[in-house]
């Protein structure tokens, strides 16, 4: 049977490659398909006991095209957030898993928090989307919010800074 952890790992490959589609079948049956389409990745699962296979590795990386150049203002906000997120007195909030940031807990809704606002160790800051699973995050931290450094709807790998905080 997949563990958790297993399959967001396959999915990390997944993403990771130049693979769209990836269906595994175990010994019972059993069958994870996992895809990935523009942006988003989908997982379906259709019975609880998935019997695990090899991750396939990733593909070697093609080379860029040149970016085109940004406007100096473009070029000075990169560098302030490039500061502030090496500044040692600000905390970092990281995504715990890969998956979508979601700002708010739907279209309709204002953002849980935006910078400037106050937050305690239990206030919730985002959701992060995993395979069809809306999981909350919290803070982890009292202080103030300085910086958020994703966009709504945006991917985030493991460990991704997500939110700058100033301590209390």
């Amino acid at each position: 049977m997949f563990k958790v952890n297993e399959i967001k790992e396959l999915i990390r490959a997944i993403d990771n490659s130049s693979i769209g589609e990836v269906e595994i079948r175990g010994e019972n049956k059993e069958k994870i398909t996992i895809r990935k389409e523009g942006v988003q990745q989908t997982v379906s699962v259709p019975q609880a006991a998935v019997q695990p296979a090899p991750v396939p590795a990733p593909q070697p990386e093609q080379p860029k095209a040149e970016e085109p150049k940004q406007d100096q203002g473009s070029e000075k906000s990169k560098n302030e957030t490039t500061s502030k997120q090496n500044d040692d007195s600000l905390k970092k909030i990281t995504s715990p898993m890969v998956g979508t940031f979601y700002e708010s807990p739907n279209p309709e809704s204002d953002p849980y928090v935006k910078e400037g606002d106050k937050v305690s160790p239990d206030t919730v800051v985002c959701i992060v989307e995993a395979m069809k699973l809306m999981n909350e995050l919290e803070a982890e931290v009292s202080g103030e919010i300085v910086e958020v450094l994703v966009e709504n709807g945006e991917l985030v790998e493991y460990g991704q800074p997500l939110f700058l905080v100033k301590p209390n």
